[in-house]
Order: structure tokens, then sequence, then C-alpha cells
């Protein structure tokens, strides 16, 4: 099968994201001086953006991809709730999973920008759990679309700001099992050790390390195999799935294997002019699960997804991959 056969069968998946969304705010403008009241920059603002951010991008990710995304989470009863719910619907995205509670506002985080250059960040957010009644009522919105949908994958989009929690994970985990759902993890700290039996876990280096409590300084082929088979013995993880910044990407596979042995694959990092990595995960964990919900063997997984999360850190901000750029990329290469 060619690239283009892989991303047209991209279009006919649709895929469920579950995590937390949130606003990414933009103040763009220009640096021309100090402020004469403290040793800062003054950054005159020339325009203002909102766009979606955590698993809202993984959800325009998939849907740049050609496929079908659900995006199901939590938002506040507020105004950046509304602008949200506006925002998924311009972008054509569905909103029927999508709860609303009062004493939760939405997230918004804001970056300022100056001379294209990232300034300051302001985060508005709320990051304990939802409480055990927000939990049933989000369980059984989640429920109801795996039992009236076709899904073909599963995405937990985890930034540890409560809209997942270990009840979340373990009755999702139990129904994809039921009805045969791959189910692919982009962990943080919180919940690292409690997604256990998943198709695919993508930490990245940082959260590697937190979640299994080690330490080495370069990572290399050995000592990534070493950590992605401690993962695997913990958590029963199928795919091990580690992105390493300039280090490129690592995954280890045990399907089909001989118990404690695994195949494994580090793929290097592809040289770019980087302009910003935010959102480089989201892009990678997005393109992995269309992989996933194909069956795709793991070394293809891989270099797919670790040329589309480099992609996008060309750009300026938080934005989904190009699918025919990633395409024409693709079969560049070979």
């Amino acid at each position: 099968m060619n690239y283009k056969d892989i991303f047209n069968k991209f279009n006919d998946l649709k895929i469920m994201i579950i995590g937390d969304v949130m606003l990414d705010a933009y103040l763009w403008g220009k640096v021309e001086r100090i402020s004469p009241e403290a040793p800062v920059p003054i950054c005159a603002v020339e325009k203002e953006e909102l766009r979606l951010g955590g698993s809202g991008n993984v959800a325009l990710n998939v849907k740049a991809m050609g496929a079908t995304p659900i995006l199901c989470s939590v938002v506040g009863k507020d105004f950046n709730g509304e602008k949200l719910m506006h925002l998924m619907q311009e972008d054509g995205l569905s909103t029927e999973g999508i709860v609303s509670f009062d004493d939760r506002p939405t997230t918004i985080k804001t970056r300022v920008l100056g001379n294209r250059v990232q300034m300051l960040r302001v985060d508005r957010e709320v990051l304990h759990n939802i409480n055990a009644e927000q939990e049933q009522i989000f369980l059984q919105k989640i429920e109801k679309i795996l039992e009236t949908q076709k899904i073909n994958a599963i995405v937990f989009q985890d930034y540890d700001k409560g809209a997942i929690t270990a009840t979340i994970i373990n009755k999702v985990s139990a129904v994809a099992k039921k009805k045969n759902i791959p189910t692919a993890v982009d962990p943080k700290h919180r919940n690292f050790s409690l997604y256990k039996g998943v198709s695919l876990f993508k930490p990245n280096l940082k959260e590697l390390k937190e979640g299994l409590k080690i330490e080495f300084t370069t990572p290399t082929l050995e000592n990534l195999q070493d950590a992605a088979l401690l993962l695997h013995s913990k958590q029963d993880i199928e795919r091990v799935f580690i992105t390493l910044g300039e280090y490129g990407v690592f995954i280890a596979d045990y399907r089909n294997a001989v118990p404690n042995t695994q195949q494994t694959t580090m793929l290097d990092a592809h040289l770019r002019q980087i302009a910003d990595v935010s959102g480089a995960g989201d892009t990678v964990i997005s393109v992995a699960t269309l992989c996933l919900a194909l069956n795709m063997e793991s070394k293809l997984l891989a270099k797919i997804s670790n040329l589309a999360g480099g992609m996008v850190c060309e750009s300026v901000g938080v934005v989904p991959i190009n699918k025919e750029r990633l395409l024409k990329e693709l079969t560049n290469k070979g």
C-alpha cells in the first residue's frame, strides 16, 4: 500500500478524543521599547486570535487528516465556554461530546507574541478533577456515543486539567476492550500509571522519566528499550511510543511477541527550521492514532507521525497538520 492509499483510508475513520479542551488565545504585536514602569518589553498589540487548544487541537489534526473526530470534554458555563463551542462549530467539529458545568471555568491560555516571538503565557484554569456527579454525566455522554456510533479508535489526550479521572479511564478502556476499539494515550504525570492495557502509549521523554521515576541524560536505543520494557511490564502496554524532541522518536511493539521481548525502532528527527514546538505532541498522537486504527505496523506508524510532528514546528503557535503537504513530503522521502 502506498502513502496515498493510506491517506485515503483515513477519510473513513471516526476517532473519539477524550481529554482536556482549552482555548488558545494569541496577542500578536510589535516590541520597540522597554516599559518605564519596570524592566519589561512593551508589546503593542496589533492582532488578537482565538484557537482551539488541548484536546481540541487533536480533534483539528484528526479532521485535517480527513477523518471524523468526536471530541469529548468538559467546559465551563461561561463566556469562554461559549467561545470555545462557537469555535468548534466554525471549525466543523461536533459538540455532541461536550458537557458544561457551572463551577468549572473553561481553561484559556493566552500567549503574548512580540515580533513573532513568545514573550509571556498567562493561564486561567482549575486543575482539580471533576467531581463524582460530573464524572457520571461525562461518562454517560461518552458511553452513549460509543453505543450509537462506530468509533475506530479512542485517544485519551490528558493535560492534568481534571477531565480525565481514574473512573473515566477504567470504564472507557473496558468498553473499548469489549468492542475491540484500539486506545491511544498522550499522558501527563497525574494519571500516568492508571493507563493499563492500552494499545499505544505516547509519553515524551520528560513524562517517561517522571512517570517511571528513572533518570538518564541522553536517550539511546538501549536505555529506551529498558524503559519501554519496564513500562510494558508495569502497565501491559502493547506499543510504547516515545517522542524525544531533537533526538526523534522511539517505538517498542510487544504484540504477538515472546514474553518480555520487543520489536524496537528509533528514528531520527527531521532537520527543520523550528519556529514553535507548541502542539507538536498533539499532531504526533493524532496521526499515530489514525495509523493505529488501520492496524499499521509500528515502524511505519512512527515514521509518518514523526514527520508530521516535525512539520508543525515550522509554524508559530498551535496549528494542525497540512495533509497534502505531509503526503507530498512522505512520497518524496520514500
